[in-house]
């Protein structure tokens, strides 16, 4: 396996990770939480691979997510 394709495997639990445990939190069904996720700006960041962010432990990007985008969760 390349580092490429690990690169993505690593990306899609993250992804997987974050949605599950924006909808534990928040009290909200599975393909809200994704809406809400794949709207964001921060799942932009992720994807780019901006500043890095993907590294980080995925409850902290999910508190992240619900300090700065905060209007994503009222539609």
């Amino acid at each position: 396996m390349d580092g490429e394709t690990l690169e993505k495997v690593y990306q899609e639990n993250l992804e997987e990770r974050i949605i599950a445990y924006l909808a534990e939190i928040k009290s909200i069904s599975l393909e809200k939480a994704m809406d809400i996720y794949y709207h964001s700006a921060l799942a932009d960041k992720i994807h780019s691979g901006i500043e890095g962010v993907q590294y980080l432990d995925f409850k902290v990007l999910v508190q992240i997510l619900c300090e700065t985008e905060g209007k994503l969760f009222e539609r």
